[in-house]
């Protein structure tokens, strides 16, 4: 069996359960997808909370894995699918709990990634692959089952549906009169995961974009403990305090509180894409990580990339030698970054 573009599949259902950042370069190909194939239904298995974020957008049936409930997470994918065959899997996702999702879809054709990036032997689980195409960024890479389908006419649009009450939210925060500052300090919470950048650091630019430009400069963030703490740590620098907004937002919220402001200081991390969705410019810290592969995909420019110079103390070798994707698991290396570098960031966005 094979799927043409001028003869569309009735079912599809797709698999990427995470992380927010990836689910925001998942949308893209899903509404290439629609328009190209109107009258396909999609059904799109997402983790709980990456579908806050996606919830209510039409045409589009959700499935929820919801990982806290282990594995009973499985057998709920499983009732919710009985019965059901679809004429097509995109399993968009490799890894082992989403190669254990896909056993609970029944599709003929089974398309993941090609052999290299078939990470967590995903390869297992499908049977057919998108060609490989090395050193892409993540949503190029994710395009890649568009055009295995012979599709390849991007749709680059998000539109993720918000509420007035969202658009409220955000209205109370940021007024479009006063230019704005996001700075959302964190990324997510994994082992050996070093890519937060110093509370003090984000001190003295909060305090540059209020008296340099009078900016407004918001917090934002989950409610986690280090969350918390930096923005406590980060107030408590300050000659002029930010809003603490870390911890009190959905996502949808968080989305709007974006799509107004002027421009986000952030890591590697889910804000930085969400960010992209909404055109707002993002300047992005990056040393542990390759920003050609997961840096803020509209706002290259802005990235300050420590990344080359961290790879070359860490491993003393040039980025292009190493495996794409390789992490620098270093504590210190986003010590690189220099406030004056940011500041100039800065200054390209709030002088235009």
């Amino acid at each position: 069996m094979s799927i043409e573009p001028s003869s569309p599949p009735k079912e599809v259902c797709l698999i990427r359960l995470s992380a927010i950042g990836d689910t925001c370069h998942t949308l893209p190909v899903i509404r290439t997808l629609k328009a190209q194939w109107p009258t396909t239904k999609l059904t799109w298995i997402i983790g709980k909370v990456e579908a806050s974020l996606m919830r209510n957008i039409e045409d589009v049936e959700f499935i929820i894995f919801d990982k806290s409930r282990a594995w009973k997470a499985y057998l709920d994918v499983r009732d919710t699918l009985r019965g059901r065959n679809f004429d097509l899997l995109l399993h968009m996702h490799a890894s082992m709990r989403a190669n254990m999702v896909s056993l609970m879809v029944s599709a003929p054709i089974r398309l993941g990634f090609d052999r290299a990036r078939a990470k967590d032997y995903q390869w297992l689980f499908t049977n057919r692959r998108i060609p490989a195409k090395p050193r892409q960024h993540v949503m190029d890479g994710l395009f890649g089952f568009a055009e295995f389908l012979g599709i390849s006419e991007r749709e680059m649009r998000w539109d993720i549906p918000v509420s007035a009450q969202d658009r409220e939210f955000a209205r109370k925060h940021v007024d479009p009169a006063q230019p704005s500052l996001v700075i959302s300090p964190c990324s997510s919470q994994r082992f050996r995961n070093f890519r937060n950048w110093d509370a003090v650091n984000y001190a003295a630019i909060a305090d540059y974009a209020t008296g340099e430009y009078g900016a407004r400069v918001l917090l934002t963030g989950g409610g986690s403990q280090l969350e918390k703490q930096y923005a406590q740590d980060i107030t408590q620098a300050c000659r002029s305090k930010p809003i603490n907004l870390i911890g009190q937002t959905s996502l949808k919220e968080l989305l709007c509180v974006l799509e107004a402001a002027t421009v986000l200081v952030c890591p590697d991390s889910g804000p930085a894409h969400m960010a992209g969705t909404v055109q707002t410019p993002v300047v992005g810290l990056y040393a542990t990580s390759n920003r050609m592969r997961t840096g803020p995909y509209f706002c290259q420019e802005l990235v300050v990339d420590k990344y080359p110079e961290a790879v070359a103390r860490e491993f003393g070798r040039h980025p292009e030698e190493l495996p794409w994707g390789q992490r620098v698991r270093n504590p210190r290396a986003m010590d690189l970054i220099k406030v004056e570098e940011v500041k100039a960031k800065l200054d390209l966005v709030f002088s235009q």
